[in-house]
């Protein structure tokens, strides 16, 4: 059996993978638990996405080439967009297991890009716990909007987006924003 290929156990999803230079819109087999499942397995340190769609950032609308498949490293991508909550996986597996939630609006912001949106967190806030987390590297974030820093006209709406806490640069909760007069 080829490792290139999916077994029966996987099921296809569509999503919008951004590295720094890149978008990448395509189709991505994802086990029983989900995308998260599937970044957070410390086995593989790639990802391969199926009919691949690249554009680059400076040119979001153009597209660049196009692929029956591609591999992207883990460690390069910056967030990953989805159209369905669902296809993070389990919410045990997004949520980090069966506990209740408070939802938390915040800003991230990395060295390329700006997101907006809902965090679910069991207990108070911790920044410190969010990036010290070594059990896996995507963190999810819902109702949230990704702009490129540099290129405002790069703007993607999802209702669940992961991103890659190693490239945070800062997460300031919505809450604690003061308003200028």
């Amino acid at each position: 059996m080829s490792m290139d290929k999916p077994t029966g156990t996987n099921r296809f999803i569509s999503a919008d993978f951004f590295t720094p230079s890149y978008r990448i819109v395509g189709k991505v087999a994802v086990p029983s638990t989900g995308l998260m499942g599937l970044l957070s397995d410390p086995m593989n340190s790639f990802v391969e996405i199926h009919d691949a769609r690249l554009a680059r950032l400076h040119m979001p609308t153009k597209l660049v080439d196009h692929y029956q498949s591609v591999r992207v490293v883990k460690a390069q991508l910056f967030a990953i967009c989805l159209a369905r909550r669902e296809d993070l996986g389990p919410q045990a597996i997004a949520r980090g297991g069966y506990v209740r939630v408070a939802d938390y609006p915040i800003r991230v912001t990395t060295s390329i890009y700006d997101l907006t949106g809902t965090i679910e967190w069991s207990g108070r806030f911790d920044f410190s716990v969010i990036i010290a987390d070594s059990s896996r590297e995507f963190v999810p974030i819902y109702d949230t909007l990704l702009t490129a820093i540099l290129i405002p006209a790069l703007k993607v709406d999802s209702p669940a987006m992961l991103f890659n806490r190693k490239h945070v640069d800062l997460i300031a909760l919505k809450s604690n924003r003061v308003d200028e007069p």
